[in-house]
Order: C-alpha cells, then sequence, then structure tokens
C-alpha cells in the first residue's frame, strides 16, 4: 500500500486541526464512567465526524475540522468543550481534563469493541488496559511530500519544549508517580510510539510502513504512534506530544506553536538551512527529563552539544518561532509561555491540589477547572 504523494498537496498550507481526549467522570465521585457508547448514540448527526472513540469506553476524542487559522480551531474546541459538557448532562456524566486519570484502576477498564481496538488489545494484551491517558494532537498542513518528511525529521528537536509546557500527568492509579508527565510513559508502553529515526525521503517513509504492513506489525498506517508524525492521510505534521489541558489558553499555544513550528521549518527548508540531524540519544535524555523533571533540570542541546536547561531549550524554541507566530497573528501566545514558565504547569497544579485536598479534592478539581470559554 505504497501512498500516494498527492495527500500532501494543498490549496491552503498551515492549515490546522486540534484533538482532545477527555475523561467521561462520575459526577459525584469523579472516577471514571463508562459512557462513550451513549455519546456516539447521542451526538447530533452534523457532528458525528467530530466525535471518535479512543481505546477506552470511559474516554471520547473530539476533533475540529480543517481550520485555516488557530482562532477559527479555538472558536470550534470551545464549541465542543460545550456540546459535550452539555451531553454530559443528559447522560449522566462530567467531563474531566488531566494526561492519566489520578486513581482510575486499569483492571477495571472496559474496551471498546470495534476492529481497529479489537487488534489492539490482541496486540497489547495486558498493557492495554493500562493505557488510561488523555493526549491533545495538533495536526498541520504541508505541501509537498519531501518537505513534509524532512520537517518532521527537523520538529523532532522541539519535543522536550513542547512536552515540557504541557506536562499534566503526575498520577497513575492512586499514586504520585513522581513524573510530571507519567502519559508519556503508560502510553510509551505502546510500540512505534517513540521518537521517529530520520528519513531521507518519502519513499523510505512509505518502504517503513509496507514493511510493517507486509509483516502484520500494522494494519493500517495510524498505527504508528510517534511523537511527531507524517500524517499519509491528512496531508499533515501530527504533533502527539502533548498531555490534555484543561486551560483553552494553553490549547491555543500549543497550537500556535505546533503552526509556527511547521511554517519556520518550512521555510528553512525551501532555503535550504533546515536542521535534520540529531543525536537520537540527545534527544531521548531530552524526552526523559521534560517527563521528569522541572523546568531547571540540565539536558544537552541536540544542536551545538552543549548543555543547557529545559528552560532554555524552550527559549530557543521562541526565539525560532518569532516571526512565525507573528505572520499568523499570534504572537500573543508568549505570555502563556511565559506564564508556565514562572507558574509551573497544570500537572504542578495537580499536585498543590493534592497536598491540599487529597484525591476527592483533586478529582474534583479536574472536573470543575475545564476551561469553557477562552478568556
Amino acid at each position: 500500500m505504497t501512498s500516494s504523494e498527492s495527500v500532501f498537496q494543498h490549496d491552503n498550507p498551515f492549515t490546522i486541526g486540534i484533538e482532545e481526549e477527555y475523561m467521561l467522570c462520575n459526577p459525584e465521585t469523579g472516577e471514571l464512567i463508562n459512557r462513550a457508547n451513549e455519546i456516539m448514540e447521542n451526538i447530533d448527526s452534523d457532528l458525528k465526524s467530530r466525535y471518535s472513540y479512543e481505546l477506552i469506553l470511559s474516554e471520547i476524542e473530539i476533533n475540529t475540522s480543517v481550520c485555516k487559522t488557530v482562532s477559527e480551531a479555538m472558536e470550534e474546541i470551545t464549541f465542543l468543550r460545550g456540546n459535550t459538557k452539555i451531553l454530559g448532562e443528559s447522560l449522566g456524566f462530567r467531563l474531566g481534563i488531566s494526561g492519566t486519570h489520578p486513581t482510575a484502576i486499569c483492571k477495571d477498564q472496559l474496551f471498546v469493541d470495534n476492529d481497529s481496538y479489537r487488534w489492539v488489545v490482541e496486540q497489547l494484551s495486558y498493557y492495554a488496559r493500562r493505557n488510561i491517558t488523555f493526549a491533545n494532537h495538533v495536526h498541520v498542513a504541508v505541501n509537498g511530500a519531501e518537505c513534509a518528511i524532512h520537517v518532521a525529521n527537523a520538529l523532532r528537536r522541539w519535543i522536550t519544549p513542547l512536552l515540557a509546557l504541557s506536562t499534566n500527568s503526575p498520577f497513575f492509579e492512586g499514586e504520585l508517580t513522581g513524573l510530571r508527565s507519567s502519559r508519556t510513559f503508560q502510553f510509551g508502553i505502546f510500540p512505534r510510539t517513540n521518537i521517529p529515526v530520520r528519513f531521507n525521503n518519502f519513499k523510505e517513509y512509505n518502504g517503513l510502513i509496507d514493511k510493517y504492513l507486509e509483516t502484520n506489525t500494522i494494519t493500517k498506517p495510524r498505527q504508528i504512534w510517534w511523537k511527531i508524525r507524517p500524517h499519509i492521510d491528512f496531508g499533515t505534521i501530527e504533533f502527539r506530544i502533548c498531555d490534555a489541558q484543561r486551560s483553552l489558553r494553553n490549547i491555543e499555544m500549543l497550537s500556535a506553536l505546533a503552526q509556527a513550528l511547521v511554517y519556520q521549518a518550512v521555510e528553512d527548508y525551501n532555503s535550504n538551512t533546515l536542521l535534520e540531524s540529531f543525536n537520537m540519544e540527545y534527544l531521548y535524555d531530552g524526552l526523559w527529563k521534560a517527563s521528569r523533571f522541572p523546568m531547571g533540570a540540565n539536558i544537552i542541546d541536540p544542536v551545538t552539544y552543549e548543555v543547557c536547561t529545559i528552560k532554555g531549550q524552550i527559549e530557543q524554541m521562541m526565539e525560532y518561532t518569532n516571526e512565525s507566530l507573528n505572520f499568523f497573528n499570534n504572537s500573543h501566545i508568549v505570555k502563556s509561555v511565559n506564564h508556565i514558565c514562572e507558574n509551573g504547569t497544570e500537572g504542578d497544579d495537580q499536585m498543590e491540589v493534592y497536598n491540599n485536598s487529597g484525591f476527592d479534592g483533586l478529582k474534583k478539581y479536574l472536573m470543575d477547572n475545564i476551561e469553557f470559554q477562552l478568556n
């Protein structure tokens, strides 16, 4: 099944799409509750394409249409959050948002019963049930299949700072894990969730997909779940790094950064200045440090090999995207980045709430503090 390069032909490159994964919670206790089937049965027909199952029945995914701007995408996210909240009022659930549920027990989870997820369960067995994780994904359209491959290579450099800004899953199965993003490693148990290697061209990337299909490693390309991937169904670069976020400002920030990073990388590709080759050990060390330690932790710059901090990498990313953020009229998101660097991530908020109110207070907080309007 060699993929056509034509999927990477767009009338409007750099369009954007956002996906959010939500916890479905018991309104009284905050524990997970199985309501995905009821949601899919009760959504309006014109919204069916905006909702999809995830692996477990206590989770639902929403996705925007293809949007020309981050602002347009945020309007859709705001609407879909509100619509799902209203559904919950009639179907007996409340939304919760976190990268992991803090107390849910893996063995209690029920799987979605369809061909795709039956395959996942057959492949992963016990570890499929441990995937009680919730993420934020962003798609950005790229013109040209060759360009997309090289841009995806280059964007691996920014996995560490993007994760550091979005860590929001310090708890799992009633334990303070010590990780800032336990989701990264709970989902990371799955195969093909790693940082991808560098590909020389689209043909090489297609060849890998074909070999995986030939050996029954996957049944479709979407079962490659890398941190950043060229998406051969949509003709996009998909960012799959970040934990789910309660704050709409944070979703706006992460989406604008994704769009700006892709735009700047395409500019570099066209001017033959794109940096694509990095020491994989340094990339993985950065991923680990961002998931485990605060922003003052030392890492190794994957380009210069110099020691820097995670916060220093965030500052480099902001410098790299400065002109691109201005181009898309999204420079205001710098305030959100600075706020997180100064005050901590949503995961830090979780730990503070837990220290003051325990798990009962935390589960209530994860439902009560979802933003439904972009203030």
